[in-house]
């Protein structure tokens, strides 16, 4: 377990500091092993109140081990520096970079060249149509090579804004490029996305999510979306949109289900084609209320399958558990290979567990998908964590 009072860690663990609400991963010093970024967007820098920062704590043999901060290079310009973060090689020089998102409108890249004692070789700053200011900028942010060139492009989650006739929730694209990154491409969403290639073509794809669900009609409960990557990008014409109401998707079309709250893409199969992992996490089963669950769609060439999809919830057979009211399982997905076996295990967040304590469970990969076979959870207190005051473990993920 980290906090701020930890060995080595720059600052102090304070009230609302938020240590932890954004993570990343990468070798950012080009020593073979990853690194772990941490966001703490409420962190207090001086006078600057909520001004904000993030930590890069150093990867090694013997685990994570020594940190630097990423100061903000525009504190009077927006708050909250690093609530969003993505690692990747944005301008495909072999180098990991750093962007890290704020309140305002502005996403800081810090170029890669990282070193314990200097942090990043050189920084510049990309300004993108957002609305800013509180609960604003960008929400989150994604690395992907959605058109194949070998270098990684950037995705930002946000209130889209770029005149004031036009505001709505959208993922932002940007192209990478050894000139910096580009402006390429905006997609509709509920500030939710994930990327992946679900084809199998060799071109990242993203899906996104309308997890707040429309007024009336269909997808009342939320809905995803997918968009394919190709040589000249993101192509914005949608392959498909599935709500609980699409033939062969688990469950019925309802309001405030929330399906797709969280959303992650991974090959669970081992077939070379993304999955996706699909929560409701207010998802209601019987009599319990906002229990939640998680639904698992196959990756095709023709997009994500709706015919086999299966659907997890703390009373599955073999799902440690049982559903209770304000579980929220589902409050965060992770499809990541934990294993080493070239299978995608799927990690599953269950913030409200046990009166708001919460939870996280592992179901592993195989090549016939998501087994609950050796399904294992635990819960904030066996990680070392105080159950005092909520700690909602498993409310956010890696990602």
């Amino acid at each position: 377990m980290i906090t701020q009072d930890s060995s080595g860690i720059p600052g102090t663990a304070e009230h609302n500091d938020l240590f932890g609400a954004a993570l990343a991963s990468g070798d950012l010093n080009n020593d073979g092993y990853s690194d772990l970024v941490v966001g703490a967007p409420g962190e207090d820098v001086g006078d600057d109140t909520n001004g904000g920062t993030a930590v890069v704590i150093w990867g090694s043999a013997s685990g994570l081990s020594g940190a630097r901060a990423i100061g903000d290079p525009n504190p009077s310009g927006h708050d909250w520096f690093g609530q969003s973060l993505a690692v990747g090689d944005f301008s495909g020089d072999g180098k990991a970079d750093l962007a890290v998102g704020s309140s305002g409108k502005d996403v800081w890249i810090h170029r890669g060249g990282f070193t314990k004692s200097s942090g990043a070789a050189s920084r510049y700053k990309l300004t993108m149509p957002l609305q800013s200011g509180t609960e604003h900028g960008a929400a989150s942010l994604l690395s992907g090579d959605v058109n194949g060139d070998g270098t990684d492009d950037l995705l930002a989650n946000g209130t889209y804004y770029p005149d004031t006739s036009h505001n709505y929730d959208a993922t932002l694209v940007y192209l990478g490029a050894t000139s910096g990154l580009a402006p390429h491409g905006v997609l509709e969403s509920h500030k939710q996305a994930a990327v992946g290639d679900i084809d199998g073509d060799g071109y990242d794809d993203v899906v996104t999510s309308a997890w707040w669900g429309g007024s009336s009609g269909d997808e009342l409960g939320g809905s995803i979306t997918t968009y394919f990557g190709g040589n000249e990008g993101i192509r914005t014409d949608p392959v498909q949109t599935i709500h609980q109401d699409t033939p062969g998707v688990p469950g019925a079309d309802e309001t405030s289900d929330y399906f797709g709250y969280a959303l992650s893409l991974g090959d669970i199969n081992g077939d070379g084609l993304a999955d996706a992992a699909v929560s409701a996490h207010h998802e209601s089963t019987g009599t319990a209320s906002l229990t939640g669950s998680v639904t698992v769609f196959r990756g095709t060439p023709a997009g994500l399958s709706t015919s086999d999809a299966k659907t997890f919830q703390q009373d599955t057979a073999g799902v440690p558990g049982g559903n209770e009211d304000n579980d929220h399982f589902g409050s965060s997905v992770r499809l990541s290979d934990l294993n080493g076996d070239h299978h995608a295990d799927l990690s599953i967040g269950a913030d409200g567990e046990n009166a708001g304590d919460g939870a996280l469970w592992s179901l592993r990969g195989s090549s016939s998908g998501v087994t609950t076979k050796k399904a294992v959870s635990f819960g904030a207190s066996s990680a070392g964590l105080s159950t005092s005051g909520y700690p909602h473990f498993g409310e956010g993920m890696l990602r």
